[in-house]
């Protein structure tokens, strides 16, 4: 599948007391390129409404390479590696933007929930359907 890149520029208030951007940070950038990637696909938030549900992070896993520091652009890539039933995995990559070093490398597990009961139900086939598609391009 064809990864999504999408860039993001590293602001002062992420740093933590080492100079570097917090590691709490980061899941928060993981989870715009995911949000960034299904609205590209067409995926709004209009559509998950329409569809009567949404997209939640149920289990995330972080491998901190390198740090990144305030005003460092981020190039942070990301494309589903799986999607069936209610469960969708989802990898990522950070790198500063021009250099192939990683600094983040990390893989979550989005649980498709109702939006009224926010319990677990399957994937809705458009989604799945759009999933397939990227598989054969």
């Amino acid at each position: 599948m064809q990864p999504f890149t999408t860039q993001l520029r590293v602001r002062h208030y992420e740093m933590d007391a080492l100079g570097h951007v917090n590691n709490s940070v980061y899941q928060h950038y993981l989870e715009q390129s995911a949000i960034e990637h299904l609205e590209h696909l067409g995926f709004s938030l209009d559509v998950y409404r329409q569809l009567g549900g949404v997209f939640v992070m149920r289990r995330i896993e972080i491998d901190y390479l390198r740090p990144a520091i305030a005003g460092d652009t981020l190039e942070v890539r990301t494309w589903l590696q799986e999607m069936r039933g209610t469960r969708a995995i989802r990898r990522y990559e950070i790198r500063k933007h021009g250099n192939d070093h990683l600094l983040v490398t990390a893989e979550a597990l989005w649980v498709w929930v109702d939006s009224m009961t926010m319990r677990p139900r399957p994937i809705p086939d458009v989604l799945l359907d759009a999933f397939v598609q990227m598989q054969h391009s």
